[in-house]
């Protein structure tokens, strides 16, 4: 089932394309369409070894929209709407299932498992729509620019953008839990899917809409 998501993924943003893409001025940049969903199962949508990227999410945004083909996390593989994602890492995922398990978890298949039985697709449908700002191109630059901003997400609650220049360049990103560390951008896995209106950016934990 998970393997036909590219399919699943583009009949959904069909159906959910109510949201009108505004042409772009005439002397604007052309700005490409290649939607997040493409990039993000391009290299053959299967868990590996690999922590620093980004198979666990890839999963779950299959996971939703395989159960609601009508869910808004369909929009990912809608390349004329802008959005910007946060994306956890594989590494981030393992961490959230280690706080809510208390056993570490070395497989990637038995994180996603563990978090699909633990929280359920709707709680990890709202989860996945946290980690998306709706309607912004937010590049590297911008997000550097944005200290102290409120970034509304998908999921309706906001995220707060915390940045440091010194000692060295950091990013932070304020959830809704008090009690656990924030996630910060992991400083090599920004700006993916760059050139384009939906772009994404790597960070080291998962959001968390509510406190745990």
């Amino acid at each position: 089932m998970l393997r036909r998501v590219p399919a699943l993924l583009a009949a959904s943003a069909l159906a959910l394309g109510t949201v009108s893409a505004t042409a772009p001025a005439a002397h604007a940049r052309a700005v490409g369409e290649d939607s997040l969903a493409a990039l993000l199962t391009s290299d053959g949508n299967t868990f590996d070894k690999k922590k620093g990227d980004f198979d666990i999410v890839t999963e779950a945004a299959l996971a939703v929209v395989g159960a609601k083909p009508d869910s808004p996390v369909a929009l990912l593989a809608d390349g004329t709407q802008r959005l910007t994602v946060f994306a956890p890492t594989d590494q981030a995922f393992r961490r959230l299932a280690e706080d809510l398990t208390g056993t570490t978890i070395r497989s990637e298949k038995k994180v996603f498992e563990a978090l699909v039985e633990l929280a359920g697709v709707d709680t990890i449908e709202t989860v996945l729509l946290y980690h998306v700002v709706p309607g912004k191109t937010l590049t590297s630059k911008k997000v550097l620019k944005a200290d102290g901003a409120r970034l509304g997400t998908a999921a309706g609650g906001t995220v707060k953008v915390d940045v440091r220049m010194k000692p060295r360049v950091s990013v932070t990103l304020q959830d809704k839990d008090t009690d656990a560390r924030n996630p910060r951008a992991v400083l090599k896995a920004l700006d993916l899917n760059k050139g384009n209106k939906q772009v994404a950016h790597g960070i080291d934990r998962v959001l968390r809409p509510i406190d745990l």
